[in-house]
């Protein structure tokens, strides 16, 4: 009985360690600074592409860095949604600590100083009903996944079913 008792706590105490690399690793692939902290995916007004009269610039996503000392450069991070489309910020943009970024729809100029980015394209890229938007580092690793619903609103980020890792 006794060896029974013994065998069993040293394959229970096995498989818990093989668990905690596996929920470590993933812990550590979210990690970072960077965090999707909403959405505007339904520009306001009726939908339209056009690139001189059109809305994109109204859909945008927000980005923030929740660093409270690292200034985050975001040359090299890639948005892409559930379809796989993608956007990738090819430029040197540094994002202070606590300030945020918004990566609008259609064509403007990039600001530094007003923390927005566009996406030099008059196609909408969220679904006005439901999206998942990954935000990977420029090593490839994942720094967070954001998904909304239209059911809730998500101006601020905490769509209906929100991950931030």
């Amino acid at each position: 009985m006794r060896t029974r008792t013994i065998l069993a706590a040293a394959v229970t105490a096995g498989t818990l360690a093989a668990l905690v690399p596996a929920v470590s690793a993933q812990a550590a692939e979210y990690s970072s600074a960077l965090k999707i902290r909403g959405i505007q995916y339904d520009a306001p007004g009726r939908d339209s592409n056009n690139c001189s009269t059109g809305n994109t610039d109204e859909e945008y996503l927000t980005v923030k860095n929740y660093s409270s000392s690292a200034t985050v450069n975001l040359k090299g991070y890639v948005v892409k949604d559930a379809a796989g489309n993608r956007f990738a910020f090819t430029a040197n943009h540094y994002l202070q600590p606590g300030d945020s970024i918004k990566l609008r729809g259609g064509h403007g100029t990039d600001s530094d100083t007003k923390n927005v980015v566009y996406r030099d394209n008059c196609n909408f890229l969220w679904n006005n009903d439901k999206d998942t938007i990954y935000l990977y580092k420029p090593s490839g690793a994942r720094a967070d996944v954001h998904s909304y619903t239209k059911r809730d609103n998500d101006r601020d980020g905490n769509g209906y079913i929100s991950y931030h890792g």
